[in-house]
């Protein structure tokens, strides 16, 4: 018996390791060559492609269309995967390949309708755009040709890659409106519902400007509070506590010094721009040498792998990067009854069917039916010129006066964007789309009051700053516009300006800058937001002093930043959620029976939030408490023991370290689905720095996607952190590099270093 369990497990094992071989070598099949001379009828003279240590594409070409091709090439070799989930994830397409599971997000993307638009839009492109688009899209397809084997994604799905078309740049841009922008939608319908609810009063009360702002002129919105909303005892009573989830999409700093303020009088740019992660990274490394108008062009930065673009970079004479800027793109209509609606179909494919979806569709865009009412949809992603393939214009501009004057026509989604030039000028400008309409609102119009006609129009004379007499310039998602402008621009969800006000603070500590100066400053983590409610906090705990004297221990030794080993800061941070998310209960209650939340809406709740704290209004207080100080000392209790059940496995507070309790943790999509591939295809775990409301954004799979730090022509100095590799491939040499770098807050150079690889491309 023994000797047949031996042979049984001996047989066993063995087909665990032939199985493990096929795998390996299938994987291995699938890797692509970076060393090989290819030919191609789609360039007009040779292209190269070199890869350095971090698998930086390093394109050059004799002109811009055949440096698209290489970069197609490049982006098609490492990441097509994942430009395929791109394209499919705006235009509604991933139930293709992920089945029903995805069939709701289809859903909710396809009422936008946004691959009928791409390819709408494709055909009123400039010639020269076209041609690059084209050019672009068969280096991708050539790329994928050229491997014997396809990506291991395809293999684990079953799915088969489809041949990348020009269109399908555009949808990775539309992509992006719907991370960037996706928030401002459902801001405007949560404070409708709120509206219709509970009254005007509440929703001036829960958007309430805070004492967080900076404006680039200093003006300042009146912080006189409103009056505090009566809340029925009703609404209270029914009141489910739960997490309000936090919006994800507020991030990313920049910031920008003239030469007045630098050793060498070259203007220095800032850039980290906030986002998800996942594996691999949104952003990839990439260089692009071509001649233009018989100079040479060299732009070094991060491309968006789908786009044949540099979108955050600099080429020797100016530099540049981005913000979301969160001005108001979209408005709500609320339609009358007898308002004529048309329906169109839209087919959604399943891997082995198919779905009919019905778009209802008025004269003011798509719609929406919430509880009882309909509203109709205007959004600036819906219109013509929401996207084209400007981009690529900005790598020949010489100073930032030229790179202004691209920024307001430029089809992305509205941007601070941030420029510097080697004459030590620095600038600002929103660029990007942005209707003319001049009534933006933040709760659903009237049908009488929609301005169909300026809708169509791209609003280009966006305000704009350029060398102030301050010698700074800084954004970081909150109101950069002065209080004049923010009438006509509207508040598309700005951020708490938190992170802006101490960005600011910071420059004007300083007079003369270096790159390591404004490194510290993307790792800025003092948590000056959070010492009111750290004060707070230990008032309350004080109360009962002796019960508490441990926890006010480590209050008092929080260190003040969202450092790796302050307890401190985990049981504030907390606090502070949880008594937010419970106070908010009977509105959250009521918006979930709409399927609709607080969340987009969550940051705008800190001054209505101390506002209660101050005045103590019986009426907004659960019925079974006595008083706001019992309430409070019972969210912290909770609040406590919730980290603790989830932290620790014998209640001990050391185990709540904030570095411990906020890990960085990136992971594969496929590995949050089969866990036993984390080892394979994740990120490794490290200790988290950071958090919300302070320059360094960092949350568990979240925060700065890249760190640029550049002065236009001292690209050798540069700094270009991203915290991932370029290659989407497990087995590639360059999966994680750069990743640990990052997570160790280290300064990865800007410009490529050795020549590792090189793929030859000569013309048929």
């Amino acid at each position: 018996m023994k000797k047949i369990i031996k042979i049984a497990a001996v047989g066993l094992l063995s087909i665990v390791f032939i199985a493990a071989v096929v795998v390996y070598l299938l994987l291995f099949m699938s890797l692509p060559k970076l060393d090989a001379s290819i030919e191609s009828d789609a360039v007009s003279d040779n292209v190269s492609i070199e890869r350095d240590r971090l698998g930086t594409a390093v394109v050059t070409a004799s002109h811009r269309q055949d440096a698209a091709y290489g970069l197609g090439y490049a982006h098609g070799q490492d990441r097509f995967f994942q430009m395929d989930l791109l394209r499919r994830n705006s235009a509604g397409e991933l139930s293709e390949i992920f089945g029903a599971k995805a069939l709701e997000l289809d859903k909710r993307h396809r009422f936008h309708q946004l691959r009928k638009r791409a390819n709408n839009i494709l055909k009123t492109l400039p010639e020269a755009h076209l041609k690059i688009l084209n050019t672009y899209a068969q280096g991708v397809n050539d790329a994928v040709a050229a491997k014997s084997m396809n990506a291991f994604e395809y293999l684990v799905t079953g799915a088969k890659p489809r041949p990348w078309e020009p269109a399908d740049s555009l949808l990775v841009i539309y992509s992006m409106y719907l991370d960037l922008q996706g928030n401002t939608i459902k801001r405007d319908l949560t404070l409708t519902y709120i509206q219709s609810i509970f009254g005007a009063e509440m929703v001036a009360f829960i958007i309430q400007p805070s004492q967080y702002q900076a404006p680039l002129d200093g003006s300042l919105i009146s912080l006189a509070p409103p009056s505090i909303p009566l809340l029925s005892p009703l609404y209270i009573s029914q009141a489910l506590p739960k997490e309000i989830a936090v919006p994800l999409d507020i991030g990313s700093n920049n910031w920008a010094v003239t030469g007045e303020l630098t050793q060498n009088g070259n203007a220095m740019l800032s850039d980290d721009m906030h986002l998800s992660f996942a594996v691999p990274i949104i952003w990839y490394r990439a260089q692009l040498n071509y001649q233009h108008n018989g100079e040479d062009i060299s732009i070094t930065g991060v491309s968006l792998p789908g786009a044949p673009a540099i979108v955050v970079g600099s080429n020797g004479h100016v530099a540049w990067g981005f913000t979301n800027a969160y001005i108001d793109t979209a408005d709500w209509i609320e339609i009358d009854d007898d308002t004529e609606l048309t329906f169109e179909d839209e087919e959604i494919r399943l891997p082995d069917s198919s779905v009919d979806y019905k778009i209802p569709m008025s004269r003011f865009g798509p719609v929406k039916r919430v509880s009882e009412k309909r509203y109709a949809l205007s959004w600036v992603g819906h219109q013509d010129y929401a996207v084209d393939m400007s981009l690529v214009e900005l790598d020949s501009i010489k100073d930032v006066q030229q790179g202004i004057a691209i920024a307001s026509n430029i089809g992305i989604p509205v941007q601070n964007m941030m420029l510097v030039d080697t004459a030590g000028n620095a600038a600002w400008k929103p660029a990007g789309a942005f209707p003319s309409r001049t009534n933006p609102s933040e709760v659903a119009i009237a049908e009488s009051d929609y301005q169909a006609d300026n809708w169509l129009i791209d609003q280009v004379a966006l305000p704009e700053v350029i060398n102030p007499d301050t010698h700074r310039l800084w954004s970081g998602n909150s109101r950069v516009v002065s209080t004049k402008q923010h009438k006509a621009l509207g508040n598309g969800g700005y951020a708490l300006g938190a992170r802006s006000t101490q960005i600011r603070d910071r420059l004007f500590a300083g007079k003369d800058f270096t790159v390591d100066d404004f490194y510290q400053l993307q790792l800025d983590n003092e948590a000056r937001f959070l010492q009111p409610w750290q004060q707070q906090l230990i008032t309350v705990l004080s109360t009962q002093p002796q019960r508490f004297a441990k926890d006010i221990a480590y209050l008092n030794n929080w260190k003040a930043c969202a450092c790796s080993d302050s307890v401190g800061y985990t049981l504030v941070r907390q606090y502070r959620q949880q008594l937010i998310d419970t106070t908010f209960a009977p509105l959250e209650t009521q918006l979930a029976l709409s399927s609709l939340s607080l969340s987009p809406v969550k940051r705008d709740l800190e001054p209505a939030m101390w506002q209660l704290i101050n005045a103590q209004p019986k009426f907004w207080l659960p019925t079974k408490y006595s008083s706001w100080s019992e309430y409070m000392l019972n969210i912290y209790q909770e609040s406590k023991q919730q980290l603790l059940a989830k932290h620790s496995q014998d209640d001990n507070m050391d185990d709540l370290a904030w570095g411990s309790v906020n890990e960085l943790k990136i992971q594969h999509p496929f590995s949050k689905q089969i866990p036993i591939l984390s080892t394979l295809l994740d990120m490794p775990t490290v200790t988290g720095f950071g958090d919300s409301y302070m320059p360094a954004v960092q949350g568990a799979s979240f925060g700065a996607s890249q760190r640029f730090i550049v002065q236009p022509g001292d690209e050798a100095n540069g700094v270009l952190a991203i915290p991932g590799g370029q290659s989407g491939h497990p087995l590639s040499d360059f999966y994680r590099a750069g990743f640990t770098e990052y997570a160790a807050q280290q300064q990865t150079p800007l410009l490529p270093s050795k020549r590792l690889h090189r793929i030859e491309i000569s013309a048929k």
